[in-house]
């Protein structure tokens, strides 16, 4: 059975503030909780209501009922099972091959769709703008369905970072080169912007490469590409061409 404590715990979790003072973060359902047990996360708590995750030691596997989960869920149609991990210490950040830098980043179903991409296309780092969404929430971490265990995530002045780069930066826009007609390299740095402003002025000084994804409709009219569709395109066309 939870305790009063334990609800109060994962309520507070709901809130970057309250993950940070922690230093703890929960995930929800079978498969993204398999991904991080068999992952390095270190697992806090486990909270289920059916009888599974037997590899789970007693003392931390707790039973709880429906309308127990329902309160600490942060679905609206809660899962089967809740657990809290805690936030592993940040990696050294991997400077080869294609890195993906997100300026501001506010949605969290984007962020864990781009983790996603990043996994399913061998991009292992990814650079975040301290803007951008908490890697911890709880829809992102739902959103990875398990990516956020094999692909590395930095939070840091993003600026900086570019300022300092060796590598060929890359940023979409659309008055870039046609991405199918690019001559794409193995290495270097993809820029995808913000939802609604795109990538920051003073980003956008530091591109080196302007790429645009060509539209083919008639009319012409469509503003933008969703910022998580985009990076599957841009990805997959570098990849392609590596």
């Amino acid at each position: 059975m939870i305790s009063k404590n334990q609800i109060k715990l994962i309520s507070g979790l709901h809130q970057k503030k309250q993950r940070f003072a922690n230093q703890l973060f929960f995930a929800e359902g079978v498969k993204v909780i398999q991904e991080l047990l068999q992952s390095n996360f270190e697992l806090e708590l486990l909270f289920t209501t059916q009888n599974d995750f037997e590899s789970v030691e007693f003392s931390k596997r707790i039973p709880i009922t429906d309308q127990e989960l329902k309160k600490i869920s942060a679905l609206s149609t809660p899962n089967t099972c809740l657990a809290v991990f805690k936030i592993p210490a940040e990696k050294a950040i991997i400077d080869s091959g294609l890195i993906v830098a997100l300026d501001d980043i506010r949605d969290p179903g984007n962020l864990g769709t781009i983790l996603r991409l990043c996994d399913w296309f061998g991009i292992q780092q990814i650079i975040c703008s301290k803007e951008t969404v908490d890697i911890y929430n709880p829809k992102v971490v739902q959103a990875t369905m398990g990516s956020i265990t094999r692909v590395n995530v930095n939070y840091i002045d993003l600026k900086s970072y570019i300022a300092n780069a060796k590598i060929p930066v890359f940023g979409t826009f659309m008055d870039g080169e046609n991405i199918y007609q690019s001559d794409l390299p193995k290495n270097g740095i993809i820029i995808m912007g913000n939802e609604a402003n795109g990538i920051s002025a003073e980003i956008e000084k530091m591109v080196t490469s302007r790429i645009t994804i060509p539209r083919f409709g008639e009319l012409q009219k469509t503003e933008s590409l969703n910022v998580a569709t985009a990076t599957a395109i841009v990805l997959s066309e570098f990849k392609r061409n590596s």
